[in-house]
């Protein structure tokens, strides 16, 4: 039996969410608006002023159903969790090789190697696809500074070269993103990445995206029973589920910036769904939010080749699927990870 992450995602300001029976119920003014049953559920995220009833926190808990709470524009607030699932072994010897020099180093270059490549995927689609409406120059050659940059991986001694070179790359890729975006590049200008705010539209989108995304990779790596806030790319700081940042660099560029791209590209978000604050910061309104947030389900319903299991898979089944090969990694049961490669 498979595990698809089907997520609740609640955006609505003034919702209540209770149980009723084995049920989630979504009210709002009293008037009940949704009803799911909860064995259909794997985790409930709720966007600002959205309130969950104790019972339904408890039960959700018991039957390892995440809840996040978000700021009403996508800023990761708290989560509600049951206790931590799996064998106690696995996450002791997490702890063990997260302080291991060359399994760390190992581990994070996989990662930073799949990353990159699927940057370079990400490029050289839009070429084969838009060629003739692209910048075709400056893309190649952002593909060519990337294979550089990925040739030199394998013989970066500890993880801060590793690092180094996966912020040499994101720069590289960066740096033609909004060439990506073939008719709307007025309506929608990227200069560069930005975030903690984001400053411009295709930002906003990017860092509201990346946040679900790491909700689900989080969920995944707590299933398997792996401690999300302790990694191997990113360094440990209290409160970031630094694990499940490492492993959703594989899929930002495949899952999060195709999807940013196509939602403008398809004119399915428009200029006036964005709403710029006094401090610059940019944030989208209830209708464009839950535009994107129905685009990325149906995402997650897409299928895909998974070429180290050798089957295709519903992309929401790749975030359960590489949080068990990194648990297995762990174990010592497969020889290194084996990062995920969009083709």
């Amino acid at each position: 039996m498979r595990k698809l992450l089907n997520t609740l995602y609640v955006s609505s300001q003034g919702s209540y969410l209770h149980q009723d029976g084995e049920t989630v119920v979504v009210e709002r003014e009293k008037v009940k608006v949704l009803q799911l049953p909860l064995h259909a559920l794997s985790g409930i995220v709720c966007f600002g002023n959205v309130l969950c009833s104790p019972f339904l926190l408890g039960s959700c808990a018991e039957r390892d159903i995440g809840i996040s709470f978000l700021s009403e524009h996508g800023r990761f607030l708290a989560a509600v969790r049951g206790p931590v699932s799996g064998n106690v072994l696995l996450r002791r010897r997490q702890y063990r090789l997260a302080d291991d020099p060359e399994f760390t180093r190992s581990v994070a270059a996989n990662i930073v190697g799949a990353k990159l490549a699927n940057c370079r995927v990400v490029l050289n689609r839009a070429l084969r696809d838009h060629g003739a409406r692209l910048d075709e120059t400056s893309l190649r050659a952002a593909e060519e500074a990337i294979d550089r940059i990925i040739d030199k991986i394998p013989a970066m001694p500890d993880v801060d070269g590793v690092r180094g070179l996966e912020g040499l790359g994101a720069a590289e890729y960066f740096a033609v993103f909004g060439d990506l975006i073939i008719e709307r590049q007025s309506e929608f200008p990227f200069a560069e990445r930005n975030r903690r705010p984001p400053l411009d539209p295709v930002n906003a989108m990017l860092s509201f995206v990346y946040t679900l995304l790491a909700h689900d990779v989080r969920s995944a790596l707590e299933t398997v029973g792996l401690d999300p806030a302790v990694g191997f790319l990113h360094r440990d700081r209290p409160g970031r589920p630094s694990l499940a940042l490492d492993l959703m660099e594989e899929f930002r560029p495949a899952i999060a910036d195709r999807l940013v791209l196509s939602l403008i590209n398809r004119r399915q978000v428009e200029p006036r769904g964005f709403e710029k604050a006094a401090n610059g910061a940019v944030t989208m309104d209830a209708e464009t939010r839950k535009t994107v947030l129905v685009q990325y389900q149906i995402r997650k319903q897409e299928e895909i080749r998974h070429y180290f299991i050798e089957e295709t898979v519903p992309i929401g089944l790749l975030f359960f699927i590489q949080a068990n090969l990194m648990a297995r990694c762990i174990r010592g049961d497969i020889d290194g990870y084996p990062p995920f490669f969009w083709r």
